[in-house]
């Protein structure tokens, strides 16, 4: 992994901060009906994101994770543009429009979903895994899910062929207390989701989700295990998220002061307060990077507003068709 440096504070601090108004701005274009059907915010979890980026190889590691998955692709190298042009449902979006929220998509920069069925994605993670093995190549795939999806039943068919074949994939549970709104202390008789992978002898653990710093540590020991040829980890970080599961979502599972607590150990306040301390830019210095980051978040909005919706024809482009199908035969 490479050393955190000024360098590399100064970069987390920007793309936490336009991660953040970025979906901010969704919240605000949302209510007032630009963006259509559901809407999942990554407010508060973003030191995830950004310690697993450091840890990756971009030019090569996967990732694939549930819906709410607009700024991973951002933070992966898609154009925040497309992303947000996507959410529009414009044709100029990841998926010209068709994709929607829920289902973020770049093959170019391996970045496999945005799923909206609660787990699905986990025995996907496996399978691309399990074709970087087959084909030779050292990648590693990070494989992401919600507190609530570790009750699926999938997770343990998942866990248990990686072990099995000693994929090189990285299962994480990104752990914000809730799931869909009910406690992770309501929904199993043990709090420490991290165990599920001591019955399958995997490499596994609890992480500061957080703090940055604590997540790249977590991720290099894993992805470095899964690059070796030693199999899958599964790691759990612990985080938090400052809205509701959805924009739908009156949160009455929870209290205002218990979000502002949360808000106390906020990982973009926690990396701004390492660069004023050390000196690594000034008060003046961030103030610049906030205005370019509200500028990014305008021309995203520009760019989503500006861009037409898909002709209507689209809806057939997307559908396969074979006309010598063998199995169907079309009446003389």
């Amino acid at each position: 992994m490479q050393k955190i440096t000024k360098e590399v504070y100064l970069k987390w601090y920007e793309d936490m901060l336009f991660w953040r108004k970025f979906e901010d701005k969704l919240a605000a274009v949302y209510i007032q009906q630009k963006v259509r059907g559901f809407l999942h915010l990554y407010n508060g979890q973003e030191a995830v994101l950004a310690g697993a980026l450091h840890a990756m190889d971009l030019t090569k590691d996967k990732m694939i994770t549930a819906y709410r998955n607009h700024v991973q692709p951002i933070g992966m190298g898609v154009d925040p543009k497309r992303v947000m042009a996507e959410l529009y449902g414009k044709v100029t979006g990841t998926s010209q429009g068709m994709g929607g929220s829920m289902h973020i998509f770049s093959k170019e920069f391996r970045f496999y979903g945005g799923h909206g069925i609660v787990g699905g994605q986990i025995p996907l993670g496996a399978g691309i895994a399990f074709g970087d093995k087959y084909h030779g190549s050292d990648a590693v795939t990070l494989c992401c899910f919600g507190d609530g999806a570790a009750r699926q039943g999938s997770l343990h068919e998942a866990f248990n062929l990686a072990m099995l074949w000693k994929l090189p994939v990285v299962f994480v549970c990104e752990n914000n207390g809730y799931a869909m709104g009910t406690s992770v202390e309501r929904t199993a008789n043990h709090t420490d989701i991290w165990k599920l992978g001591l019955g399958y002898d995997m490499p596994c653990g609890p992480v500061d989700g957080m703090n940055p710093i604590k997540v790249a540590e977590a991720f290099d020991e894993a992805i470095q295990r899964g690059r070796r040829g030693d199999g899958p980890t599964f790691l759990e970080l612990k985080t938090y998220r400052y809205r509701g599961h959805s924009m739908s979502d009156a949160q009455h599972y929870r209290t205002k002061d218990e979000v502002k607590e949360y808000k106390k150990i906020d990982p973009i306040t926690q990396v701004k307060d390492v660069i004023l301390e050390n000196k690594y830019a000034t008060e003046d210095d961030i103030k610049i990077i906030d205005k370019r980051v509200k500028d990014r978040v305008a021309e995203c909005e520009k760019f989503a507003d500006e861009s037409p919706y898909p002709e209507k024809q689209q809806l057939y482009d997307m559908v396969y068709e074979q006309e010598d199908y063998p199995f169907i035969q079309h009446k003389i």
